[in-house]
């Protein structure tokens, strides 16, 4: 049985992370490499994707890849998932972190924008998932991460297609855990709270709302994106064998208080 550390080591495993190339996906991605793992790094960008691969290799001097496709596209996502097989073999470890952000009251929403939000916040979950957990299947190991959110499980005004988007991943993560548990596969989410990124930063710039944050929250700051790191590798590694269908919510304990 392997001691404490050797629990999260993470050697010889690949790992593909979705909406890799900034904020949450890249230091997400860092994080698994650190712990040893082997990444493919994915977004639409490849220039970007590339940028963010060199900086991977000098920080951590690890094996990287990048594959550039559309996680809402069917046939990219297959394209996608035959190169990064052909660049560094089967992933044993699948973090579906893409998403987006389009604030909007409900009756001002436009149908384009909605689905827009769920294709690229829960679709693509489903699309990336059904390449690449078969071989996970076959293998009878593998980790599924979900990135979630806190919103989850809590609703704001202006969010209906944002938190439609991370409820519906939240059981779509429970579903993937009923139908793959028996195959050795551990399906979780990771629901971050909220966290200083590119996608926040007009609420951060915002005296009202950051205020509103910090005084929410027990913590009484914002997250980093770095504060996911540890429970990205907890639950992408042998520490959390057991631990099937949840949503680990990592949020300064916002969720824990009225």
């Amino acid at each position: 049985m392997p001691g404490a550390a050797g629990l999260f080591d993470l050697t010889g495993e690949v790992a593909l992370v979705t909406g890799a190339s900034r904020g949450i996906g890249a230091v997400l991605a860092r994080g698994l490499a650190t712990a040893g793992a082997t990444v493919v790094i994915t977004a639409r960008d490849e220039a970007a994707l590339q940028r963010q691969a060199e900086h991977l290799r000098d920080e951590v001097a690890a094996e990287v890849h990048t594959v550039a496709f559309d996680v809402t596209e069917p046939d990219d996502v297959a394209r996608g998932a035959a190169q990064v097989r052909d660049l560094a073999g089967d992933p044993t470890i699948l973090v579906n972190n893409a998403g987006v952000q389009h604030r909007q009251p409900i009756l001002e929403l436009e149908p384009a924008d909605w689905h827009r939000l769920l294709d690229t916040n829960l679709t693509s979950a489903y699309l990336v998932a059904r390449e690449l957990a078969p071989a996970m299947l076959r293998a009878g190991r593998g980790k599924v991460l979900n990135v979630c959110s806190v919103q989850t499980h809590l609703a704001r005004p202006g969010l209906s297609a944002y938190a439609a988007s991370k409820a519906g991943l939240g059981m779509l993560t429970q579903v993937m855990c009923a139908e793959w548990a028996s195959s050795g596969v551990q399906v979780n989410g990771l629901a971050p709270g909220y966290v200083d990124t590119e996608l926040t930063a007009p609420l951060v710039a915002d005296p009202e709302f950051d205020s509103w944050i910090r005084g929410r929250t027990p913590a009484g700051r914002w997250g980093a994106p770095q504060d996911l790191v540890g429970a990205a590798v907890f639950l992408c590694s042998g520490a959390s064998d057991f631990v099937n269908g949840q949503v680990l919510v990592v949020d300064g304990g916002l969720t824990a208080v009225v």
